[in-house]
């Protein structure tokens, strides 16, 4: 690996994560208002709904040379009659930095968030249990929750289970969360799908590949 880097630092509420090699920076950052119109093409593209959407409250994965986005996450509080719990409310890969580890680290930067928010544990419902326990959450038995969380769980299966997807309940202590090392390592290495490989040359066709001689070929266009 050439040049390779990492550095996990957080700070009065201030986490940071990134990974550096020779041609890549991945790092996971806080949302800003300039990433409202982005967040909500994508979170209409996936159908995931948010109708308490604050970009502010939202983490983005990037390249940091590029500013190419790659997923995003968000944390969600609910309160009830002086109870508080946190919920891992979604994450989200963009389909061409899959399987890159992008969202495990959207994970590890929301958790980070939920812990310095003074929660013990972070909470998920999802009907992908396998992808979650890789980190370290334990599927809870749904009549064994506490029951402002059972009614949420309740809440969201309503809204997102269906015959072939069955919602899960999961929960991690916010200091047993463990990423495992391969996706690290992808994670440093991440690079978008559409993007050419190290190496490749790239051809782009011009006008002689067609035949045509731009030195004398007018061109017009008819704007109709």
């Amino acid at each position: 690996m050439n040049s390779v880097s990492a550095h996990v630092g957080r700070t009065h509420n201030v986490f940071s994560l990134w990974y550096h090699t020779k041609f890549y920076t991945m790092y996971v950052r806080d949302a800003k208002n300039r990433d409202e119109a982005w967040l909500l093409d994508w979170i209409e593209e996936a159908e995931i709904g948010d109708p308490a959407f604050r970009s502010r409250d939202y983490v983005i994965a990037l390249n940091e040379e590029t500013s190419r986005k790659a997923g995003f996450g968000r944390i969600r509080s609910h309160s009830d009659d002086d109870e508080t719990f946190c919920e891992l409310a979604l994450v989200f890969t963009l389909p061409v930095w899959r399987n890159q580890g992008v969202g495990a680290h959207v994970i590890e930067r929301l958790v980070a968030e939920a812990a310095d928010e003074q929660h013990e544990t972070v909470h998920v419902f999802t009907t992908d249990p396998g992808y979650f326990t890789m980190f370290g959450f334990k599927p809870q038995e749904s009549a064994q929750l506490d029951s402002h969380i059972k009614t949420r769980f309740r809440t969201a299966r309503e809204n997102r289970e269906s015959d072939d997807d069955q919602l899960v309940a999961l929960s991690i202590n916010t200091d047993e969360l463990s990423i495992p090392q391969q996706m690290r390592e992808r994670f440093k290495q991440a690079r978008p799908s559409d993007e050419p490989a190290e190496g490749e040359v790239v051809i782009e066709e011009t006008a002689e590949d067609f035949g045509i001689d731009p030195t004398e070929t007018t061109y017009k266009y008819d704007t109709g």
